[in-house]
């Protein structure tokens, strides 16, 4: 589709200068592109800021359920750890 939009003589120039009179319309199409989709990202984000806000975790609650909470998951990762044979077999 074709839209007449007038644009100032000096961006024109410039844009004619960096990409050439021939890519100037495909240059132009990004550009919008571009703006549109950071728009879209910005009103997306304004949403997402009226957004009521959720309660944390209750394992963050307090520094002591934090801590439990954190060695909860290491001795678990540790635990599969040595199910997997890790740090290795003394053969190693």
């Amino acid at each position: 589709m074709r839209a007449p939009v007038v644009l100032p003589d000096e961006l024109i120039a410039e844009v004619d200068q960096i990409v050439g009179k021939r890519k100037r319309s495909q240059f132009i199409e990004d550009a919008v592109r571009r703006r549109l989709a950071s728009l879209h990202q910005y009103r997306a984000l304004q949403e997402i800021k009226r957004l009521p806000k959720p309660d944390p975790p209750p394992w963050w609650s307090t520094p002591e359920k934090t801590t439990a909470w954190v060695r909860a998951l290491r001795d678990n990762d540790e635990e599969k750890l040595r199910e997997l044979g890790w740090p290795g077999d003394a053969d190693d």
